[in-house]
């Protein structure tokens, strides 16, 4: 791992049906984080579109490899000479009727660098209230990580939050990147404990990037973007609304944390990995 204090950026969006109006706000996000001495930089989840037709990411998905989703986060990362951790884009599935809801990496040279498909899918049901992301989403099966230069991250998306043992799964990482976009009635719930957990149990940084705000189709999502360090405390927050959530990636804290308190060296049950 590198022994300088690298800056990570989580943006927030509060992505419409509009491609092109999303990529342009996304574009300014990554440019203003980029500026300010980010050198990974993170979309959230469906950073490209959001509507009340579930099926239009169908429509919207792309071949692995190529297309105007993948081309935008490969510029911009050569642009800003930055790593993207390209929220979620949907990919073509197995079925005809389905997407990948897919975490793409690129370096700073536009090269890819992972790819990671969502494996836990989203349903929830509460009066009118109702998710059902394996209608259209067919899900991934493996774990990715991959070296960066702010050490090695673990990947996972949204409802992945909830399941430790994918966590577990990474092995030891020194950041997990979640791209969300978490509801209003669970993010208020359950976001920031669980993102802290997350951190304190795996002794690594967090840096979960969300939608926060009003959508045009009426949907409400959570935000609060959110950075967290290996102790479980909360670096930097975008509560509502478009705009970045930035922190230093401090080696000498993560160092100390596990050294202080070598939990990860006391697990007596190792069957998640």
């Amino acid at each position: 791992m590198t022994t300088a204090s690298p800056r990570i950026a989580a943006l927030q969006t509060v992505s419409s049906p509009d491609v092109a109006d999303n990529l342009r706000i996304a574009a300014g996000l990554i440019a203003e984080a980029a500026g300010a001495g980010a050198r990974l930089v993170a979309l959230p989840e469906y950073f490209a579109l959001i509507t009340a037709d579930e099926r239009a990411k169908v429509r919207l998905r792309e071949r692995d490899g190529e297309g105007p989703l993948q081309d935008f986060l490969r510029e911009a990362a050569q642009r800003h000479d930055v790593w993207i951790v390209g929220g979620t884009v949907p990919l073509v599935a197995e079925a005809d009727d389905k997407v990948r809801n897919t975490t793409l990496v690129y370096d700073e040279r536009g090269e890819r660098v992972a790819r990671y498909d969502k494996i836990h899918l989203f349903g929830f049901q509460r009066g009118e209230e109702r998710y059902d992301e394996a209608a259209t989403i067919e899900p991934g099966h493996r774990v990715v990580t991959f070296d960066s230069p702010v050490g090695r991250v673990g990947l996972s998306v949204c409802y992945d939050l909830r399941f430790p043992e994918l966590f577990r799964s990474m092995g030891e990482v020194d950041l997990i990147i979640l791209p969300a976009a978490f509801t209003y009635t669970t993010g208020k719930a359950h976001w920031e404990v669980l993102l802290r957990a997350r951190a304190i149990e795996n002794q690594c940084y967090v840096m979960a990037p969300a939608q926060g705000g009003k959508h045009a189709s009426g949907r409400v999502t959570w935000g609060h973007s959110m950075i967290v360090d290996p102790w479980g405390e909360v670096l930097a927050c975008r509560e509502e609304g478009a705009g970045v959530a930035m922190a230093e990636l401090d080696p000498a804290r993560l160092a100390a944390v596990r050294a202080s308190l070598p939990a990860l060296r006391h697990r007596c049950l190792q069957g998640g990995q």
